[in-house]
């Protein structure tokens, strides 16, 4: 019985001991799926970044145009239009 044990302590060892002396060679985690999903990635979060920036400019245009009694609201409506679809299309040409 004791022998029997011995011998697998005396196994494992070994396995244990050769296991940790060879080395595998370095990897990279990264395909090259995952280098595109990346960029991927960060061109939607720069778009966004380009539309939320659009947003905030429509957003303080129409807050100017509104103090200022030389345009009509509609005026002043259609001017944020235009600056959020400019947003839009600068955001598409980065995602391009």
């Amino acid at each position: 019985m004791h022998g029997a044990i011995g011998l697998r302590m005396v196994v494992l060892t070994l396995a244990l001991a050769v296991g940790s002396l060879t080395a595998l060679p370095p990897s990279y985690a990264q395909t090259q799926g995952s280098e595109r999903r990346q960029d991927r990635r960060d061109d939607r979060q720069d778009s966004r970044g380009t539309r939320q920036t659009g947003r905030q400019d429509a957003r303080d245009q129409k807050d100017e145009c509104k103090d200022g009694d030389e345009k009509t609201r509609a005026k002043c409506r259609q001017e944020k239009r235009d600056t959020k679809q400019d947003a839009r299309e600068d955001a598409r040409e980065i995602r391009k």
